[in-house]
C-alpha cells in the first residue's frame, strides 16, 4: 500500500514555523481505538444496542464473531458457508445472517450469540444480503447473472418465502438492500455488480415488493457502476449510495432524482446514516482520508480520518472495507471495519465522529534573549470555525516551573489566529503550549513551540590540568565556581584511563564562600577529572576539565653477585664472569603489560647504550631476566626497568623509570 503523504494542514504548519512544533488534536484522538479482528474478510456490520454487542459476518471463513464495542471477541459462530448480510429486529432479540452456501437465512440469540433457527430460501438461490421493513426479512439473492429480491415471512405458524419480487430489473447479481425504522414500508435496492448498474426503490406496505423508483443505466442515462453501500435516511425521504467516483450520491426515493452528493474521495464503498441524519461516508483511497462524516443538513464534512495502519510495519493506511460501517444506536459513537494490505481486519470505534477536529499550530522564535519580550503566534482552524474571542490557555514550562506555569487566557483572533507576548524570566529551553478546551461541537486541541532563550555563560576552572605524580598520590582537586543565580552546586567526576574503570562521582556539593569545592583523587592512573556545573536559570551550563598523569610503580633487584661494593659513591653488584645475573623487576600490572629493560655499558667517561627489550610481566605484576652469554670482565654496566606509555601495551599510565642498576663482572 502507498505511504501516505504529509497532509496540507501539517505541511504549512512547518513551513511557517521557526521553532519546534507540535500540531493536532488531544482530547478525541485519545479516545479512538482500534482492535484486530480474528476474520479472513469482513462482509457485514451490525451494532446491538440493547446487549452492546457488534456482530460481524466473515463470508471467507464462513463464521460470525460478536464483539463487545472495543472489539473484544465474545463469541464466534462456525460453519457459515459465505455468510454475509446481517439484519437486526427491532427488539435485538434475533440477528438475522444470510448463508448463500446453504441457501438459508439463519436466527441467532443475540444475548448468548447461540443459533435458534434456519430458514431455507429455495435451491440455488445464494443468499447474501438482507433488510428487515414491511415486518417481513427482505434479502437479496441471485446467481447465474441475475439477482433478485426474495421475502422472508415469519409472522405466521410456519414461515413463508416469496421469490422473484422484482424480475424486471436485472440486478446482475445479488441486490444490496437498505431500510430504516423511520420508514418502515420502504426497501431500498442496488447492484453491487460493475454491469448491473441499477438503483430501486420499494413500497412494502402490502407485503409485495412494489417498485416506486427506478435507475438503470442505459441509453442517455449515466453509468451508475457498482454500488457497494447504500442507506436510507432516517424519514425515508432519501438514499445516501457509494458507488464510483469522488463522492457520495444522494436521490431522492420518491423518483430517484439525483439530489447532490457528500464530497468524499476515490473510491466510496459504506456508508451509514445515524438516527439524526448524520452520515458517515467510507472509502477505499490509499492516498486521501479514509472515512468522512456530514452532520443533518450539510455537505461539508465535519470531520475527516486518514485511518493509521493496524500493522506498524506496513506503510500507508487502512482503508474502510465495502458496507464496513455502523452507529451506535442511540449514542454518538461510530464503528468502521478497516483493512490494510497485509489482510488483516480491525475494529475502528471513533468517539466523536460528529465534533469538528480543530487543528492548532504554534510558532516562536528560534531563540530569545532572556528577560526580553517574544511573541508567540498560532492558528486554531477546524472546519466550524470557531469565534474570535474562543478562550485559550497558556503554559509555560522552564527551569524555573518545570511543572509548568498557567500565563492566564488568551483570546482567539480573527480567521482563526492569534498572538501574544511573554517576557521569559528563565533561559534554555522555554516551551509554551496553547489549549482549548473543546465544546459541544468541537473537540479538544493543543499544540506547542519551544523557544532556546539565552543564558549568561558562567566561570568555573579546575586546577592541575597536566600535572605528573608518582603512583598512588592523593591529589586534591579544587574547582572554581564564579557568579550564577541561584545554583551553587558543582560535581567533580573522575574519569581514569582504560576501559575497565567507568567514569565516577567523586564530589558533589555546593562551593563554599570563594567559590570553591574540592575532592582528592587516589592518582593510580592517567586521569581525566572534570568539574560539571548543571546550570541554573540565568546562567548556562559549564565543565571545566584537567587531565593528570601517575606514574607507575616499579623496583628493580639484583641477584647472584658474590659481593656489593662501592667505586666511588655508587655501589655495584659484583659477578664472577661465569654467573649470570638475575633481574626481578616488580611493576604495576595491568593486562598485557610489558617492562622495557634497558643495558648500558660505561666507556672512556661515558654510558652508552648496550640494547634493550621488552618482557611481559606475570599477573603478579613481576618480571624475572637473566642476563647470559660471555661476560667480559673490568666493565661498569647498568641496569633498569621503565614503564613506556603505549610501548609497554597500554597508555593507561604516563612513562616511568625505574632506578639503574649497577654491576660489573669479574674473573
Amino acid at each position: 500500500m502507498p505511504r501516505r503523504t504529509l497532509t496540507a494542514a501539517t505541511a504549512l504548519a512547518v513551513l511557517f514555523s521557526s521553532a519546534a512544533l507540535v500540531a493536532g488534536t488531544a482530547g478525541s484522538a485519545a479516545a479512538d481505538s482500534s482492535k484486530v479482528l480474528p476474520v479472513k474478510s469482513a462482509g457485514d456490520i451490525v451494532v446491538d444496542g440493547v446487549h452492546q454487542k457488534i456482530f460481524i459476518s466473515d463470508p471467507y471463513g464462513g463464521t460470525l464473531i460478536a464483539t463487545d464495542y472495543s472489539g473484544t471477541v465474545l463469541a464466534t459462530l462456525t460453519g457459515l458457508t459465505g455468510v454475509d448480510g446481517l439484519a437486526l429486529s427491532a427488539d435485538s432479540g434475533q440477528l438475522y445472517a444470510a448463508v448463500p452456501g446453504d441457501d438459508s437465512i439463519v436466527s441467532v440469540e443475540t444475548q448468548t450469540v447461540t443459533r435458534t433457527a434456519r430458514y431455507a430460501t429455495g435451491d440455488g438461490t445464494d443468499p447474501e444480503h438482507l433488510a428487515l421493513a414491511g415486518g417481513k426479512i427482505w434479502f437479496g439473492y441471485g446467481s447465474n447473472d441475475h439477482g433478485d429480491i426474495g421475502s422472508l415471512d415469519l409472522s405466521g405458524a410456519e414461515p413463508v418465502v416469496t421469490l422473484g419480487q422484482d424480475p424486471e430489473t436485472d440486478y446482475a447479481v445479488a441486490p444490496k438492500l437498505a431500510s430504516t425504522p423511520g420508514a418502515p414500508n420502504v426497501l431500498a435496492a442496488g447492484s453491487p455488480d460493475y454491469n448491473g448498474s441499477s438503483l430501486g426503490v420499494y413500497d412494502v406496505s402490502t407485503g409485495t415488493a412494489n417498485r416506486t423508483a427506478q435507475y438503470s443505466s442505459g441509453p442517455g442515462v449515466p453509468w451508475l457502476g457498482i454500488t457497494s453501500d447504500l442507506a436510507l435516511t432516517p424519514d425515508g425521504s432519501g438514499l445516501v449510495t457509494a458507488n464510483p467516483g469522488d463522492h457520495h450520491r444522494l436521490w431522492r426515493t420518491s423518483d430517484l432524482t439525483d439530489m447532490g452528493s457528500y464530497p468524499s474521495a476515490y473510491h466510496p464503498d459504506a456508508v451509514a446514516i445515524a438516527p439524526d441524519g448524520t452520515v458517515a461516508a467510507g472509502t477505499s483511497s490509499p492516498y486521501d482520508p479514509d472515512l468522512y462524516v456530514f452532520t443533518p443538513g450539510t455537505t461539508t464534512a465535519v470531520r475527516q480520518y486518514d485511518l493509521p495502519d493496524t500493522d506498524d510495519s506496513i506503510s500507508g493506511g487502512d482503508e474502510v472495507v465495502p458496507g464496513g460501517l455502523a452507529w451506535e444506536p442511540g449514542g454518538s459513537r461510530l464503528f468502521a471495519v478497516t483493512s490494510n494490505s497485509k489482510g488483516d481486519r480491525a475494529l475502528r470505534v471513533l468517539t466523536d465522529p460528529t465534533k469538528s477536529a480543530p487543528t492548532m499550530t504554534v510558532t516562536a522564535p528560534a531563540s530569545a534573549p532572556r528577560a526580553k519580550s517574544l511573541t508567540v503566534k498560532g492558528t486554531l482552524k477546524a472546519t466550524l470555525p470557531l469565534p474570535a474571542g474562543t478562550p485559550l490557555t497558556v503554559t509555560r514550562t522552564d527551569m524555573e516551573s518545570p511543572s509548568g506555569k498557567s500565563l492566564g487566557t488568551k483570546a482567539l483572533g480573527t480567521n482563526g489566529a492569534f498572538s501574544f507576548t511573554d517576557t521569559p524570566p528563565a533561559g534554555g529551553k522555554v516551551t509554551y503550549k496553547v489549549s482549548y478546551a473543546g465544546d459541544a461541537t468541537h473537540t479538544t486541541a493543543s499544540a506547542s513551540a519551544s523557544v532556546a532563550v539565552s543564558r549568561a555563560t558562567p566561570s568555573l576552572t579546575l586546577n592541575h590540568n597536566g600535572a605528573l605524580y608518582s603512583y598512588g598520590t592523593d591529589v586534591s582537586f579544587t574547582a572554581h565556581l564564579g557568579t550564577t543565580y541561584k545554583n551553587r552546586t558543582v560535581e567533580i567526576w573522575a574519569d581514569p584511563f582504560g576501559t575497565d574503570k567507568p567514569k565516577k562521582l567523586v564530589k558533589r556539593g555546593t562551593v563554599n564562600s570563594k567559590g570553591n569545592l574540592s575532592a582528592t583523587v587516589d592518582m593510580t592512573r592517567d586521569t581525566t577529572v572534570t568539574a560539571v556545573f548543571a546550570g541554573d536559570a540565568r546562567y548556562a551550563s559549564k565543565t571545566a576539565k584537567s587531565i593528570a598523569y601517575a606514574k607507575v610503580k616499579v623496583s628493580t633487584s639484583v641477584a647472584k653477585q658474590y659481593r656489593t661494593a662501592k667505586i666511588g659513591s655508587t655501589s655495584y653488584a659484583y659477578f664472577h664472569k661465569k654467573t649470570d645475573p638475575v633481574f626481578t623487576t616488580t611493576m604495576t600490572y595491568y593486562k598485557n603489560r610489558s617492562q622495557k629493560l634497558s643495558l648500558e655499558i660505561y666507556y672512556q667517561g661515558k654510558w652508552y647504550d648496550a640494547g634493550w627489550e621488552y618482557f611481559k610481566l606475570g599477573t603478579s605484576g613481576k618480571s624475572v631476566v637473566t642476563l647470559g652469554g660471555t661476560h667480559d670482565t673490568g666493565y661498569r654496566m647498568r641496569m633498569r626497568s621503565s614503564y613506556v606509555n603505549n610501548s609497554s601495551g597500554d597508555n593507561v599510565n604516563s612513562t616511568t623509570h625505574g632506578a639503574w642498576k649497577y654491576f660489573i663482572f669479574t674473573k
